[in-house]
């Protein structure tokens, strides 16, 4: 097969601040890195990486290690090819006739250049129609296939004028610097009845992202070989056709829309609060308003400024961004930041990283030439950083300078405490009866874990303080020589029974009841009557024994 090969891949670590090279699993566990790196023996073509906040050296350093392990990998393939490796077959070139593309390019360069010269998509789209067909009109007769190969004509005409601007003059269609971003705005609470909600502009990318809390129990399960996990953080990326001027129908999400939301959930997942600090799940679904380029790195900022206005304490707010790349046959190459459609389209490399001030959560890089060098991806890395530093200060901390110090009012009321494991039982109930008619009868979603953590989401407070009063009542513990305060239930010869905690009964020997001798119980308490009472302790059957007398 003609193809520019062998490539190798590797996977790399930062355990300890170290970079490890194909980490084991107990290493991965404790990593601040997930990076995988493709190369071949000179040239990198391949970058995806999850990280926690790494800084732009470390993820080089990682990149740069795992090309020199590629290198072995290459040369040991090669062996083998040396060895059985077989003579590439050629095949008839596809490419447009020359002399016709030299003619027609001639004929429309100034047309197209002034059509490409505008920061609106929809005016250079509108302008390129009529130039169209009149290459169609004007060359038909001559070239009976002009409407055949007119896309790819087109094409390659945009693609020469755009990538000589970037080379040689330093310009962009919309008139920016290499080193400019568009126009940037945002917005939060946009949507009043939302949890929280962020509107994120870039240009004419624009990205709007609801965020949703619930209890844990809402988390998703994932199932695996080993075991079952859940994750609590979901991340939905929809791009309707609207957002491109389509008027097409709505489909499931395709791998694109999978691919995306993915993206955007590994650039916050780092800076999410743990689940003891803040216990909700979340989901966020970022909704593509208009589409000209990075809406995946749009996504990871409207997500930052909706999960502060939810009120979610997320550690630091995230940016993301992307940078291009155009490269010349002799060598020469120059990059860009925040790359729109059209540079996307005709350029060799969209370089997306999403981080903080700190250091970086995520990259993912597209790329459409044979690989990058050293220098490069540097220069990528050092440019992409000053792009989400001023996306951050400038814009998203302008917007909301912190997460708001509680969630909306309409997110539910959340309640934390912890069990005695071995109440579990008692709280649940047989076939969970317990704990089905709490729920019943207060409202409230209640989560348990093994270790004893007990989660309590309700729509109001009042519904999670009845459910957490319940399951104190269940669990609680009386304590040997501490008064309470009950109720009086029932009355025997020799005693009666008080309730002195919610469920909780225990027995008074008439013996107990005053400190004067006691003939009659009836001559002490009365059923309904509210009396103080201490704790002596449970018998060998199991009664739970209190004093009157020496209560006071």
């Amino acid at each position: 097969i003609p193809w520019n090969g062998p490539i190798g891949g590797v996977f790399m670590g930062l355990v300890d601040g170290k970079p490890v090279v194909n980490p084991t699993a107990e290493q991965r566990k404790v990593s601040t890195l997930e990076l995988t790196v493709a190369a071949t023996e000179k040239k990198v073509v391949m970058i995806e990486a999850g990280a926690k906040e790494v800084s732009d050296e470390d993820m080089y350093n990682a990149i740069m290690i795992a090309h020199d392990e590629i290198k072995k990998l290459v040369k040991f393939i090669d062996g083998i090819v040396a060895e059985v490796g077989k003579p590439k077959f050629s095949y008839p070139s596809g490419e447009l006739d020359h002399d016709m593309f030299d003619e027609i390019f001639a004929y429309c360069e100034a047309a197209v250049m002034e059509a490409l010269d505008t920061d609106d998509k929809n005016v250079r789209d509108a302008k390129m129609q009529p130039i169209m067909d009149d290459i169609v009109a004007k060359f038909e007769e001559k070239y009976p296939d002009i409407k055949v190969v007119l896309p790819e004509l087109i094409y390659k005409i945009q693609k020469k004028i755009v990538r000589r601007w970037l080379l040689n003059d330093k310009k962009r269609v919309d008139g920016r610097k290499m080193d400019e971003i568009r126009p940037l705005a945002a917005e939060v609470a946009l949507l009043p009845r939302t949890h929280g909600s962020g509107l994120f502009t870039r240009g004419q990318t624009q990205v709007l992202t609801i965020a949703t809390l619930g209890p844990l129990s809402d988390s998703q399960m994932l199932e695996g070989l080993d075991d079952e996990t859940s994750k609590r953080y979901k991340h939905h990326y929809n791009m309707p056709g609207y957002s491109t001027g389509e008027a097409k129908s709505l489909r499931s999400p395709g791998r694109r829309e999978i691919g995306h939301g993915a993206l955007a959930e590994r650039s916050l997942v780092p800076v999410l609060p743990s689940v003891e600090e803040f216990p909700y799940a979340m989901r966020l679904v970022s909704e593509v308003v208009s589409s000209n380029g990075s809406t995946s790195q749009a996504s990871v900022c409207g997500s930052t400024l909706a999960l502060m206005d939810a009120g979610v304490p997320i550690k630091a707010p995230v940016a993301g961004i992307s940078c291009g790349l155009i490269t010349a046959e002799e060598g020469s190459w120059d990059t860009m930041i925040d790359i729109q459609g059209v540079e996307d389209f005709y350029g060799d490399m969209d370089f997306k990283v999403a981080g903080t001030h700190k250091g970086i959560t995520s990259i993912q890089m597209d790329l459409k030439i044979d690989g990058l060098t050293p220098e490069i991806i540097k220069n990528a890395l050092e440019t992409t950083h000053k792009g989400r530093d001023e996306i951050i200060d400038k814009i998203l901390l302008a917007a909301i300078p912190a997460p708001r110090a509680d969630v909306s009012e309409y997110a539910p009321k959340m309640i934390t405490m912890h069990i005695n494991p071995e109440k579990i039982r008692e709280v649940i109930g047989s076939g969970g009866k317990v704990i089905q008619k709490i729920v019943a009868d207060t409202g409230a979603k209640i989560d348990i874990n093994d270790d004893g953590s007990v989660f309590i989401a309700a729509v109001d407070r009042a519904s999670a303080d009845r459910a957490k009063e319940i399951i104190d009542a269940i669990v609680f513990e009386p304590v040997v020589g501490e008064t309470y305060e009950g109720t009086v239930t029932r009355i025997i010869p020799i005693g009666a029974f008080v309730e002195y905690a919610p469920g909780k009964e225990g027995m008074v020997h008439i013996s107990k009841l005053q400190k004067v001798r006691t003939e009659k119980v009836e001559d002490a308490v009365q059923i309904g009557d509210r009396v103080r009472v201490k704790f002596l302790g449970t018998d060998e059957k199991g009664r739970q024994n209190l004093s009157m007398k020496d209560a006071d």
